[in-house]
């Protein structure tokens, strides 16, 4: 069963969202659960009452969570929220895996077929291992990746804040309807 918490843009429990603008489908969920919780017996009217209009006057995350913690769990087992460091950490390890096994396929692949035409005659110098370039290419990359691991992790951070901050932006911009040029006569 999915958390309440998943019906969020942005998890609203996690500091990193706490100061970020509530929208008003953040306040719909919270005041759906404040409604199903009346509903229930869990709140009498003025509780209900009370908590709506403080919902209705929330400006950030951050305030919505505790309106409902009496009503949902406040954290689960395991946030579905991943921080920026452990996602960009997970995107490295990625990005490492993904270097050596194409150094490493390549290299195989190249080498077989080095292997296969050399010995047949054709023209080929079998003392030229020309596979080397291969290896050199896909190796410059998996060096890169293993070398430069704070560096990359941090330029995934920085892209991954950017990210962010253009979603933010793109939720608070308001929405004006766009007006039809004027007409040539």
């Amino acid at each position: 069963m999915p958390s309440v918490w998943e019906e969020f843009e942005h998890d609203p429990r996690h500091a990193d969202n706490a100061g970020l603008r509530a929208a008003d489908r953040d306040r719909d969920v919270v005041r759906r659960l404040l409604t199903e919780a009346y509903a229930e017996g869990r709140l009498d009217r003025d509780e209900l009452d009370a908590r709506t209009d403080r919902v209705l006057a929330a400006r950030t995350l951050g305030e919505l969570p505790e309106l409902v913690e009496d009503i949902v769990p406040r954290v689960a087992a395991r946030s579905s929220i991943v921080p920026r460091e452990e996602q960009a950490l997970r995107e490295y390890t990625k990005d490492r895996k993904d270097a050596l096994w194409t150094f490493l396929s390549v290299s195989l692949l190249c080498w077989v077929i080095w292997a296969a035409t050399s010995f047949g005659g054709d023209g080929f110098d079998p003392y030229f291992p020309w596979p080397l370039f291969a290896m050199f290419g896909t190796g410059i990359n998996l060096g890169r990746t293993l070398f430069m691991r704070n560096e990359l992790i941090e330029q995934k951070v920085r892209h991954l804040e950017k990210k962010e901050r253009k979603a933010l932006e793109k939720s608070e911009r308001p929405v004006t309807p766009e007006l039809d040029p004027p007409e040539d006569r």
